[in-house]
This record gives C-alpha cells, structure tokens and sequence, in this order.
C-alpha cells in the first residue's frame, strides 16, 4: 500500500460531522497543553503528516552519508583557521570556537532541514539547524494529541501507526555531555536558557516538565537573572551546572557581552552547555556552501560527494570569485543577478525566514539591488530546490476543506551521528516556517496497512 492509500483513506473518513467532532477535540487539546507559538495555534490541520518506513529508512541512510561529510569539514574547520573562514564567523565567534566544549560533539542535538518529494525520491537539504534545533517537544506532544482524535480511532482499524518521537533522545543527550564533561552519572540541575518573552516558551514548559518526569531537577531561566559569582553560575540563588540553551549566541552576544555571565561560565568550564560554541561552524548556512563547493571535494569519499550532489543544493557564499555550476565556470556575482529565477539569497546567520530573499518572487531590479548589499555582509546563495506540496484538511465555516501546503522535512540528528524524528512544517507561502503565511506544525508518523 503506497503513501497515497493512507492519505486517502484518512481524508475519507473525514465527514464534516467527524471533521466538526476532531477539531473541537484538537482545539481543547491545543489549550490544554499549551501548544501554541506565541498566541497562534501549533496546529491548523486535521491530519498528521504520514511517511512510509521506507521512506523513512531512505530519510535516515541518505542523512548518514551527509553527517559524514559535515563532520569532515567541521573538524578541518576547527583545525585549521584558514578553512574555518569558510564559513564566515563574525569575530566574536571565532574567540568563542576556541573553547573546547568538554564533550566530543559540538552539537549533540541538531536538525536538518529539507524539502522531500515522497512521489520522485527527491530529497534537497537546506539549512543544517546546528545550534538550537526548535520543536521536539511540541512534536511529541502533538503526536499525543493526533493519537486521541475521533477519526484518528476510525483510521487506526485499518492503519499501524508509529510516532516519531524525540524528545528522549534530547535528554540523553543532554545527560551524555554532562557525564564527558565532569564524570559523573547524573545533571544535578538542568537549566533551559532563553529570554522569557520568546514565542516558543511553551515548548521550555513541555521540555521542563518531561525532564522532571525523569527524576531530574529542571528549571527554565531568562539569561538576564543568570550571575556567575566564585566560580559557579547561578539563577535566582541557586547555582546551574547544565545548560539546555535555546537562546541564540548571537543574541546573547548582542545583549551582554562577552562578559554575560553565561559566556564567562561556559568559558571557564564551570557549567556544561548543550550545544556549545562550537556549534556555530556547521549552523551558518555557509556550511552548505562548503560542502558543496569544488575547492573542498578532496576532504570527501565517492559515496559522500554523491550524496552531496544529491541532495545538497548548489550554494555559495555571496563574494566575487569564479566558481563552478553544473560543470560549467562562471563569475559568481552577474551570474547569480542575472539568473535569479534559480536562486535565493539568505543571511549566514538567521532564523525564522529573516533576510531570505526568493529570487523567483523578486523583480529584477530589486534582486540585482540584493545582490550587491549580499557581498557587504555574509549572505549565501542556494539553487532554488523543488517545493512540495500535500493536500492537508481544516475546519471552515463549518465544513472540511483541503488545502494544498507545502511541507518541508526536518529529521532531527543526535551526536551529529543518526536522525531519530522529524519535524514537519506547513505553509500556504513559498517560505515554510511556523511564522510563515498559513503556518503550522503537524506530528509525524509512520503509516503502514494493516
């Protein structure tokens, strides 16, 4: 039975009377767990997105060979200055990347993000979310909830369905980089760091409540109530020795400082930090740009740079060079304006869709003006990849509709090793993230007849 069959199956269980009965449920559900970004609902469908195993499977092999790759270039880049320029740290970064973790990865949690085209096996990777890989719990979570839909009991007569759950996997890895970095068994106090006002807070509350559900003590703390006194860290009074950090370096950087006073405890090894400055190689999107780019095809075997053609788009730093697109020479910079129908421009370090320009959706005179302010500061250039789309059902005006979004494929990576879990994004605009036109999150799982 194909993808297809579960889909259609699904949405034809979907009466507007059942349609009416789930989404009540949905919406109580929502409120009762705090599922929402900001004040907006987490979900707005009535359908989880489904992946075969074999899809599934293929997701977790091909990103195999891709971690590879990434863990070549990260460790060239830490030990060589001159390739680490790569991939475009500002100079406070590069001070920071000096500090070993005290644990062997840089990023133990991580997300690669990508668009999947079940239908052609296409599979295009976008940004690898290196630093603070969003929506675990929210995953989890909303896999509980779209197990106790009404119609979801109708679909489970005929369908097996399995979770992509993740959410276990963050706390082992936290507790694994605790036990590297000082030897012993157990966190005695995980904070989850980030500003109190972030849209994304619910997600803290979840994580929280999970770790504590482990028999681990766990508090989330604003970085403006951390003070780091005689060595130790401390939030209201009480001294952390783990970090669970959600907020940005960057922002962190912008607000206090290298003298905030969680960079001077990291720095001088007085509490753990998942991930760790180290991080910030593999999360500028310029680390595609290093995978991709022929100078570096020596560091890879002939299954990686396979795989690397595959699936990574052709992307570039923004700076005037000659380099190679599909076998031919080019000058990057009137080659990039003048094609901008293939491209798009991001900044090297955002999130959220901030600075991405669609060349495609941009008139010509305003993509050569982008072009230009690109090389002023650190902006990658990415082949334009394919956008799918699913059908998914809502709720409106009383009645089921469905509406075709674009969907993206996100599998979550641990130890830079292996994918376990995936997040899926939906989107009614070109741009697919949860603030974006339409936006939704929507759980995960695996579908298999009966």
């Amino acid at each position: 039975m194909s993808l297809y069959d579960a889909i259609q199956t699904y949405h034809d269980l979907l009466t507007n009377d059942l349609a009416a009965e789930s989404q009540a449920q949905l919406e109580d559900q929502l409120q009762r767990r705090g599922l929402f970004f900001g004040d907006r609902p987490l979900c707005t469908v009535l359908r989880p997105r489904f992946l075969t195993h074999e899809q599934y499977r293929y997701l977790q092999a091909r990103c195999g060979l891709l971690l590879r790759a990434f863990d070549k270039i990260y460790r060239s880049a830490t030990a060589d200055k001159t390739f680490r320029s790569q991939f475009g740290l500002s100079d406070w970064e590069e001070e920071l990347v000096q500090y070993s973790p005290g644990y062997r990865d840089a990023s133990p949690t991580s997300r690669l993000d990508a668009f999947f085209v079940p239908g052609t096996g296409e599979l295009r990777f976008t940004e690898y979310n290196a630093e603070t890989p969003a929506g675990v719990a929210y995953n989890d979570s909303l896999s509980e909830v779209f197990y106790g839909l009404r119609v979801m009991r109708e679909f489970l007569r005929k369908w097996d369905v399995r979770p992509l759950l993740a959410r276990h996997n963050v706390v082992h890895a936290l507790l694994d980089a605790y036990h590297q970095w000082t030897g012993r068994r157990e966190a005695q106090r995980i904070a989850i760091v980030d500003w109190r006002e972030v849209r994304t807070y619910s997600e803290f509350t979840l994580f929280a409540e999970y770790i504590k559900s482990q028999g681990l003590e766990c508090v989330i703390v604003d970085p403006r109530e951390t003070e780091y006194a005689n060595g130790r860290l401390y939030a209201h009074g009480t001294p952390i020795n783990m970090i669970y950090k959600r907020v940005l370096l960057s922002e962190l950087y912008d607000r206090g400082g290298m003298d905030q006073p969680v960079f001077r405890a990291v720095r001088e090894g007085a509490v753990a930090m998942v991930n760790s400055f180290r991080c910030k190689i593999l999360h500028k999107k310029a680390s595609l740009a290093v995978l991709s780019d022929e100078r570096n095809g020596g560091l890879f075997t002939a299954d990686e740079i396979e795989a690397i053609d595959a699936h990574v788009p052709w992307t570039r730093r923004v700076e005037e060079r000659r380099t190679v697109y599909r076998h031919s020479h080019v000058d990057l910079v009137p080659f990039v304006a003048e094609h901008r129908d293939w491209f798009v421009l991001k900044p090297n370090d955002e999130y959220g869709g901030k600075g991405i320009v669609l060349g495609w959706l941009t008139p010509v005179d305003e993509w050569e003006r982008n072009v230009k302010e690109a090389l002023a500061a650190p902006y990658v250039v990415q082949e334009r990849a394919t956008i799918p789309k699913e059908a998914f059902p809502s709720m409106v005006n009383g009645r089921v509709e469905f509406i075709d979004r674009i969907l993206d494929t996100n599998p979550y990576v641990f130890y830079g090793d292996y994918v376990d879990g995936c997040l899926t994004r939906l989107s009614t605009a070109a741009l697919v993230n949860v603030t974006a036109g339409g936006g939704s999150s929507v759980a995960t799982f695996l579908a298999e007849k009966r």
